[in-house]
């Protein structure tokens, strides 16, 4: 439903993006992840139409968004970042409005925006103006607007952002929803937002993929995927530690403070070995006071850090 052939943006000398290919297909949710100034929102922004990519192309549901710029967008539900919105209209007249830019009129206008309005509960705020909204509620008109003509393909920025437990909890379960029939592209830093709703996950750096996965696929390449943690007695720490590296697949045994009088003991496992059986099989034929023990099924930002450049090095680079 998507496709992205060697998407290229540049600004003078800066490549913001630098040949990306992607396909995303119907009932995927694809997480769309970078550090600031990886060229996250510059793809989306090209892939919907409202920037040129210096080389490449696009497409979405079979229009070049290029050569057939409108019939591609009427496929794209967009919620851009920051939600841009008329300020002194009301959520009712904004997203009537909308319905109206998308060729709804009379009674199917008024259904649209109904049933956009019960998917993002805004019936609390529907007749205040969006200016006086909540960051939270400002965000919910966006998504709103993005699902109103219920498009076979949703590209969403930070679709979360500014809501509380709560309001993620319900956008999430609604985007899980929609997903079966849609192709959903999430741009996001909130990596717990991967694991909770994405069944696949590109990593961009400096303009290029530089990892695509499934969120498992992702974790078995973090250092804790399949590692052992245990929370034990401090004055058995040192026998267990011991113990612990007797087993065959621990490479490694870590060790960290707990609270009152314990001490956390990490197994790290050669190649992603399993060693939740001979653990606790270990735990329990010499009797450990162990007070926790579980296996980790990795760390998404473990495997981040790893993959992309920091911060620092990203400036030192544009200096020189």
């Amino acid at each position: 439903m998507i496709e992205i052939e060697g998407l290229t943006k540049h600004f003078g000398a800066v490549a913001a993006v630098a040949g990306i290919d992607l396909k995303v297909g119907k009932g995927e949710v694809l997480g769309f992840l970078g550090p600031n100034g990886a060229g996250k929102s510059t793809t989306m922004k090209m892939v919907t139409g409202f920037l040129a990519p210096t080389e490449g192309r696009v497409s979405v549901c079979g229009h070049d968004i290029e050569t057939d710029t409108i019939a591609a967008q009427r496929s794209i539900g967009y919620l851009p970042e920051g939600a841009p919105a008329y300020g002194d209209m009301t959520p009712r007249q904004f997203l009537a409005f909308i319905a109206r830019v998308r060729g709804f009129e009379g009674a199917a206008n008024k259904a649209r925006v109904e049933a956009a309005v019960a998917k993002t509960d805004l019936d609390p705020v529907l007749d205040q103006p969006i200016d006086t909204l909540s960051k939270g509620f400002k965000r919910r008109v966006g998504l709103a607007q993005a699902i109103l003509h219920d498009p076979p393909v949703l590209i969403m920025d930070e679709p979360t952002d500014g809501l509380d437990p709560n309001q993620k909890h319900s956008v999430r379960e609604l985007i899980r929803a929609m997903a079966r029939e849609k192709a959903i592209i999430v741009s996001t830093h909130l990596l717990e937002e991967v694991e909770a709703i994405c069944t696949r996950a590109v990593i961009i750096d400096r303009g290029r993929v530089v990892a695509d996965g499934t969120p498992a696929q992702l974790l078995a390449r973090s250092r804790h995927h399949n590692a052992v943690t245990l929370t034990v007695p401090a004055q058995d720490a040192a026998n267990i530690t011991t113990k612990l590296r007797t087993i065959a697949a621990v490479a490694t045994v870590e060790q960290a403070p707990g609270d009152g009088g314990t001490v956390q003991l990490t197994a790290f496992p050669k190649g992603g070995a399993l060693l939740i059986e001979d653990v606790g099989r270990m735990a329990a034929d010499d009797e450990w006071k162990v007070q926790e023990l579980y296996a980790e099924p990795g760390r998404l930002d473990e495997v981040f850090r790893a993959i992309t450049t920091h911060d620092a090095a990203r400036a030192r680079e544009a200096r020189a």
